[in-house]
């Protein structure tokens, strides 16, 4: 599987001082370029270490094997969770190398690997160990595996805890550390292994029919992907990743510091997944990720924890068949800095931030490719974005995006919207200093909460209908408000919660914004006008549609 990219975009690093996870720019450019690194130089016909013919002595710091961890096919219910779409036969998975590095250093990797894996592995003891730290610089690399994640790093050491949660983290000692090397244009394009269970750990129901309790031995679901926290930085160096299911993971904290980083993606661009716990921070650089939903879902970004966005330029559409987020966050989403422009079909909880942002709820579906604008009172454009997929919600941030009065633009069309307030739910948070209704009590701790599964557009629908307010929600001023509050069918409350019996919202019309598990977001709504006033901080705008004179 490999795809071509129709456009590579190229961006500086953009840094931002004093955030986790920062490397110093010196050190950053050391790393990328360092003439020390040992050099490994990919390629069909052979592959060399410093060049020398690499080594298949599994004592060596870097050698080649062909025993890549994939998941098999004519396995049974009681081997794992994956199903034929997921299983590779035997002959697929024995033509793939396996580069193994078991050594901590900095490697530079080049050349082009048309069947194979990057797998770091410095030991079972390594992730307590703060000296087991791998520097992997891409340098013009093209690797492709079609059965399991291109890169992955499965022991390096874990800079992280899970014993607290915050959306603050500081990995700068993480193991797992990804640099694109100035100039370079390098191809990731991966496959991923579906949950296999540790033999002895399968405990079957009492018929005997299905698997009631197993520890997992291996998942991995992104062609780019880490088992410990990770470090990605670059300069002007492009890193491509085209994956069948998702892109670029880890399963603890990410934070992505600079370079030029594409996605293109059959399920969630980016993905941390500790529930509760993972960060997912980004300091600089310019990402672009595109959800295909080849698998039927996907958010650009995707956070088990926390999102929190310091610099850089980040563009994501989700998938335009599901309900997905452009970004997407369990715990809550901060816009501290930088440039955002997420499209998708769900809208998480903003939770703050220091940046200014907008949100756009349009009353239909929106089709991908239109290129939308923002104009300042002058008629200057201010931000423009060209979503590659369909979409409902629209969020734009930037510095950009100062206060003042703008119009909005689909292509020539102009735009006209109600503002109003609101929160993105993310699986039914709610802000701590948020007034509820009469009637409802505030969860004790939301932490481990299991999150209904969020809905699916009906395959094949070319025009979604915006969702009409759940009844018992306040409407608009000179409308009827029911007398009974009903959740939409096939949502439930989260544990704990309580729905208001009597139907009245919180004050200024706040709803529980679309996350999973939540209440599609509303907004005040006023009068429609083609000028959209932004102030200082978050500001919501419901009902857009083209503007009619």
């Amino acid at each position: 599987m490999k795809r071509i990219f129709a456009t590579l975009l190229a961006m500086m690093l953009i840094l931002t001082g004093c955030q986790s996870g920062v490397i110093a720019d010196n050190e950053s450019d050391a790393r990328s370029s360092d003439e020390n690194a040992v050099q490994i130089a990919l390629s069909d016909d052979g592959i060399t270490v410093d060049g020398k013919a690499v080594s298949t002595d599994t004592t060596s710091a870097v050698y080649t094997a062909n025993d890549i961890v994939y998941y098999p096919t004519g396995k049974d219910f009681t081997f794992g969770e994956g199903t034929d779409t997921d299983a590779h036969e035997a002959s697929e998975a024995e033509a793939h190398t396996v580069v193994y590095i078991t050594e901590p250093g900095t490697y530079s990797v080049s050349g082009t690997l048309t069947q194979g894996q990057i797998a770091i592995d410095l030991g079972d003891d390594a992730e307590e160990d703060p000296n087991a730290v791998v520097n992997l610089i891409m340098n013009g690399a093209d690797i492709t595996c079609t059965v399991a994640p291109a890169v992955i790093f499965y022991n390096v050491y874990e800079c992280g805890t899970t014993d607290e949660a915050s959306e603050t983290v500081d990995t700068t000692a993480a193991g797992a550390n990804v640099y694109i090397a100035d100039g370079t244009v390098n191809n990731v394009n991966g496959s991923y292994v579906a949950k296999i269970y540790k033999e002895d750990t399968v405990v079957l129901t009492e018929d005997g029919t299905a698997v009631e309790d197993a520890k997992k031995l291996h998942k991995y679901d992104a062609a780019f992907y880490s088992k410990m926290s990770m470090n990605v930085d670059g300069n002007d160096g492009v890193l491509n990743i085209d994956a069948e299911n998702e892109g670029l993971d880890s399963e603890l904290h990410l934070t992505i510091n600079g370079g030029v980083i594409n996605i293109e993606s059959g399920n969630d661009g980016i993905n941390t997944n500790e529930d509760g716990i993972s960060v997912t921070t980004i300091n600089g650089g310019k990402l672009n990720i595109n959800v295909t939903g080849e698998t039927g879902e996907g958010d650009g970004i995707d956070s088990n924890g926390w999102l929190v966005i310091n610099g850089g330029t980040v563009i994501t559409s989700a998938c335009d068949i599901s309900g997905d987020a452009g970004i997407d966050s369990d715990m809550g989403i901060y816009i501290n800095g930088g440039t955002v422009m997420a499209a998708g079909n769900m809208l998480d909880r903003i939770a703050g931030g220091n940046q200014t942002y907008a949100v756009f709820t349009f009353t239909e579906n929106q089709a991908g490719g239109s290129t939308y604008t923002m104009k300042n009172a002058d008629g200057d454009d201010v931000m423009s974005v060209t979503p590659a997929n369909d979409f409902t919600y629209l969020i734009l941030a930037g510095d950009e995006l100062t206060a003042g009065d703008y119009t909005f633009w689909c292509g020539d069309t102009q735009l006209a919207a109600s503002a109003g307030q609101g929160f993105g739910g993310m699986g039914g948070m709610m802000p701590e200093n948020m007034e509820l209704p009469e009637g409802m009590e505030r969860p004790e701790n939301m932490e481990g909460m299991e999150k209904p599964e969020r809905p699916e557009i009906p395959e094949g629908m070319e025009n979604m209908e915006r969702p009409e307010m759940p009844e018992g929600m306040t409407p608009p001023e000179g409308m009827e408000r029911p007398e009974n509050m009903e959740l939409p069918e096939g949502m439930e409350i989260p544990e704990g919660m309580e729905l208001p019996e009597n139907g009245e919202m919180p004050e200024g019309g706040q709803g529980f914004g679309g996350g999973r598990g939540s209440m599609g977001q509303m907004g005040a709504m006023g009068e429609t006008s083609e000028i959209f006033t932004i102030a200082d901080g978050a500001n919501y705008f419901s009902n857009v549609s083209a503007f009619e004179a």
